[in-house]
Order: structure tokens, then sequence, then C-alpha cells
């Protein structure tokens, strides 16, 4: 039996947390993980939520009138509808 096997999951995890607390208290591992998040920062746009939720709302409402599963699909266009019956004889 090796240790990993005699200990539950939430004794795993609990070791696993404190690894990443040693490895963020760690200033060469601290400076890494800024260094990258800044070299990464320019190529995301920043959005205020509340700006980003009215958006959407706004094109959600917009669209509402062509969206299918709200006014439903008209039967000609329908891929889904049966072509016809089959009979057996």
């Amino acid at each position: 039996c090796t240790m990993a096997q005699d200990l539950s999951e939430k004794e795993l995890l609990k070791m696993e947390v404190e690894q990443l607390k040693k490895e963020v208290k760690n200033p060469r591992v601290l400076s890494r993980i800024v260094s990258n998040q800044q070299e990464l920062e320019p190529y995301f746009a920043f959005f205020q939520i509340s700006k980003t939720g009215k958006e959407i709302k706004d094109y959600v409402e917009a669209q509402a009138g062509s969206d299918p599963l709200l006014k439903g699909m008209p039967e000609d266009k329908n891929p889904f509808r049966e072509k016809g019956s089959c009979v057996i004889s």
C-alpha cells in the first residue's frame, strides 16, 4: 500500500492546499505568477458587468422575434418534420 492510497480524498486535498500555500509564499513563484498575469492582461478586455448584462439583455430581446425556441418553427422549414408516411403491407 502506498501513502496516497491510505489517505482519504479530503486529506489529499488538504495536503495539496498546504503545498499551494507554500508555493505562493515563495517569492520566485509569486513573481512568476504576477509576471504571467501582466503579460496576458493586454489580450483581455475587461467590461463592467452592469454594462455587459444590459447589452446581453438588449440583444436577446431584439432577437426574440426570430428565435425558433420562443416563436416556434414554421412546419415547412422544420428539418425534423415527418416527410411522409410509410405503409408496410
